[in-house]
C-alpha cells in the first residue's frame, strides 16, 4: 500500500522517475500556461438571449476586448503589469502579463444589443438572439 500513488498524482510520479526531470522541470514554466486553461468560461442558453461569463480575477475591464464575428463571440485579454509592479524586488513573483482569447460560436446570436459587465472578477455578455432569419428566404412549388 506504501506505494500506491493517488491517480491525480501519478504524472507527478512518473517525472521524479525519468531521468532527465531536472531538464522537464526547467521548461516546466513554459509549458504550465495552457490557453485553454486560461480561464474559465460558461455559456448559457437564456431563451431569448445567451448569457457568458468568464471569470477574470485581477484583471480590469480596460484589459479586456470582446467581439462577435460571423457568430463567433471571442473575449481577449491582455493583463499588464502596472509601472509600479515592475519597480520592485521580488523574491518570487507569481503573477504576470499573459494573453488569451477563449471563443464560442453562437450559431443565431444578434449582432445589435449586445451589453457586456465586469463586476468583481466576472465579465457578463449578454447576446440577444435573432428572432427573424432575414436571409431566409421560403420558396413554393408549383
Amino acid at each position: 500500500m506504501a506505494g500506491m500513488v493517488p491517480y491525480g498524482d501519478y504524472d507527478k510520479a512518473l517525472r521524479r522517475a525519468w531521468p532527465f526531470s531536472a531538464f522537464d522541470d526547467f521548461f516546466a514554466p513554459l509549458a504550465a500556461f495552457d490557453s485553454s486553461d486560461a480561464f474559465k468560461m460558461n455559456v448559457e442558453d437564456a431563451g431569448d438571449a445567451y448569457v457568458v461569463t468568464a471569470e477574470l480575477p485581477g484583471v480590469k475591464k480596460d484589459e479586456v476586448d470582446i467581439e462577435l464575428n460571423e457568430g463567433r463571440l471571442s473575449i481577449s485579454v491582455d493583463k499588464k503589469e502596472s509601472g509600479e509592479e515592475k519597480d520592485k524586488n521580488y523574491l518570487q513573483k507569481e503573477t504576470s502579463e499573459w494573453q488569451a482569447t477563449r471563443g464560442v460560436y453562437l450559431k443565431d446570436a444578434a449582432t445589435e444589443g449586445l451589453t457586456a459587465k465586469m463586476d468583481g472578477g466576472v465579465l457578463t455578455v449578454n447576446v440577444p438572439k435573432l428572432t427573424e432569419r432575414g436571409n431566409v428566404t421560403k420558396v413554393t412549388v408549383e
